[in-house]
């Protein structure tokens, strides 16, 4: 399947889910069916989300782990989480390290995590970060993998998790597919 087929087809189904998901209308709305349509509408919000973690994973998959890099033939975890930030949600950021990601956004709970929440884990007196995707897993730069998607129900990534931190919604104010135009604004 050609890429253009590809992103068309990504885009297509992102219309269609995002269009299933209206909420009902005020008249005829309970106070459960209020509270039932506003958790549709967050997960809603999430789906462009997980479109853009797959598509920069279809891109950066294998990528193998350089320290300090930030492009296809070589990426650390920070860089790959800042290239994400950059490329996918459209953060005009300067090069973000594992210490300045930290300290953005807002602790999230483990059982609260959602896609493109940043997780933290302890490694050796280091710190590592990647992205929540779905499923219990996560997508970041393995030092010995490269870029891979792994599972947080993993007992070494369960004995080294440190932390999940969640941006804020100002922070992500578009997000791009495959950076061929294709955007997906998330400003009203």
């Amino acid at each position: 399947m050609n890429r253009k087929l590809a992103q068309t087809l990504l885009f297509v189904s992102f219309i269609t889910l995002a269009g299933c998901s209206s909420s009902p209308g005020k008249n005829s709305a309970t106070a459960q069916d209020s509270a039932d349509a506003s958790a549709q509408g967050e997960q809603a919000d999430l789906i462009p989300v997980i479109a853009a973690l797959h598509d920069q994973m279809h891109t950066w998959h294998g990528t193998p782990y350089e320290w300090g890099g930030t492009k296809l033939s070589g990426v650390d975890c920070s860089g790959f989480v800042w290239r994400t930030l950059k490329d996918r949600f459209n953060l005009p950021v300067e090069r973000l390290t594992t210490r300045d990601l930290i300290h953005m956004g807002t602790h999230v709970k483990p059982t609260q995590l959602r896609p493109g929440d940043l997780v933290f884990f302890r490694i050796n007196g280091g710190m590592h970060v990647g992205f929540y995707d779905t499923d219990r897993h996560f997508l970041h730069a393995s030092t010995s993998k490269g870029v891979i998607r792994s599972s947080l129900d993993n007992p070494y990534w369960q004995s080294v998790f440190y932390q999940a931190r969640r941006l804020n919604k100002e922070y992500d104010a578009g997000i791009s597919l495959n950076n061929d135009g294709m955007s997906l604004s998330k400003r009203n």
